[in-house]
């Protein structure tokens, strides 16, 4: 489904097909064909295996690798892909990566589909990649190992730490080798970024699903800039209603989840069941710390669950800058939109220290320390 998406965006069919070609592998053909899935015209690429195929361990995997004529970057995306599989299964079978026995992940059509989209994204030149959550199926599917659970093992040891949902659907929706393109290959789990869409490729799957069966991929350039200061960013909401907490269980929580990552906190008076006065916790949280602040309000509130959604925040780019006052420095948070300053505010941190030390008005060092800034 990956290496269908990359090429209705526009990674010509016989490159790849060449580079795949190179690896020294045999006993596969390739087949490729435009279809039509629920009104929606999509590819669909399937990788038949026509001899039989050696079970092989990730210094196999890798040797292949090596010894193809891939650029270092190519090399190094499909070596991360295989490592986090291995990584995976290991966790899983109680062993070392080195002595984990490939069996799906390690066949053919498994190392053309990674190296195939290894090289598909740097021939686009791609610089950033964004996932979105997974969707996770449901009930079991036949494997190597016997019957497994669905999400697979491997997917959930892949996965741990990344957005996922679940979706009312018997069967795999994310495979062990998507998962592990996903994670090894993402800047990101999130909301889709500010962008200029210039493709878009559908990648048609084989099994028949009550849902389109359909991965898409969007190809284009951002139009603001994402970073730590950012002005656009993916966070996660986190609230819980309580009629049953203490004000000194309240205070408590808001400093440890500052402690564990939270980007805020706060609490809004509810009129709850019962007709009982009660309160809504909200936390705003960084997407890789979601899961161990909602672990945080389920130990340390009486709550017996949380909501969550993820959501898309604009932010104003922050700039920390020293000022001199008469009494000792001071610093400025200075909020900027491109070159443009549009709000400035002393840290009250330091203005009331410096209040307290020298006995005069907290405000006095306020409008001190702004005149030191434009003047």
């Amino acid at each position: 489904m990956m290496l269908a998406a990359l090429i209705e965006v526009g990674v010509p069919e016989s490159a790849l097909l060449d580079t795949l070609q190179s690896l020294n592998l045999t006993g596969w053909e390739w087949h490729s064909e435009r279809v039509e899935v629920e009104a929606v015209y999509a590819r669909r690429v399937q990788i038949r295996v026509v001899e039989e195929q050696p079970h092989r361990h990730l210094s196999d995997v890798l040797a292949i690798i090596e010894g193809a004529p891939l650029s270092e970057r190519v090399r190094q995306s499909a070596r991360c892909v295989f490592q986090k599989l291995a990584e995976a299964e290991a966790a899983v079978h109680h062993t070392t990566p080195e002595h984990v026995h490939f069996h799906e992940v390690g066949a053919v059509d498994a190392i053309l589909d990674v190296v195939g989209s290894c090289w598909a994204i740097d021939y686009l030149g791609v610089e950033r990649i964004v996932c979105s959550p997974l969707p996770m199926g449901r009930g079991f599917v036949r494997a190597a190992h016997g019957t497994l659970p669905v999400p697979a093992p491997a997917v959930v040891e892949l996965l741990r730490g990344a957005p996922t949902y679940g979706i009312p659907i018997e069967g795999e929706t994310v495979t062990p080798t998507g998962a592990a393109l996903a994670v090894a290959l993402s800047h990101e789990f999130g909301l889709q970024p500010p962008m200029r869409w210039e493709a878009v490729g559908y990648g048609a799957g084989t099994a028949v699903r009550p849902l389109p069966n359909l991965l898409r991929l969007f190809l284009g350039e951002a139009y603001a800039p994402i970073n730590a200061q950012g002005t656009w960013q993916s966070i996660v909401q986190i609230e819980t209603n309580l009629d049953d907490a203490t004000p000194e269980l309240l205070g408590y929580l808001m400093e440890r989840a500052f402690e564990q990552g939270a980007l805020d906190l706060f609490f809004t008076p509810v009129q709850m069941k019962k007709n009982r006065p009660g309160m809504m916790v909200t936390l705003l949280a960084p997407p890789d710390r979601a899961e161990t602040l909602m672990n945080l309000l389920l130990s340390e509130t009486p709550t017996l669950g949380v909501r969550y959604m993820l959501l898309n925040r604009r932010c104003l780019e922050r700039v920390i800058h020293t000022v001199q006052t008469p009494w000792g420095a001071v610093r400025l948070k200075v909020a900027r939109e491109g070159e443009r300053v549009l709000h400035i505010a002393p840290e009250y941190d330091d203005c009331a220290r410096l209040a307290r030390e020298h006995g005069i008005p907290l405000q006095q060092v306020m409008q001190s320390a702004l005149q030191a800034w434009q003047g």
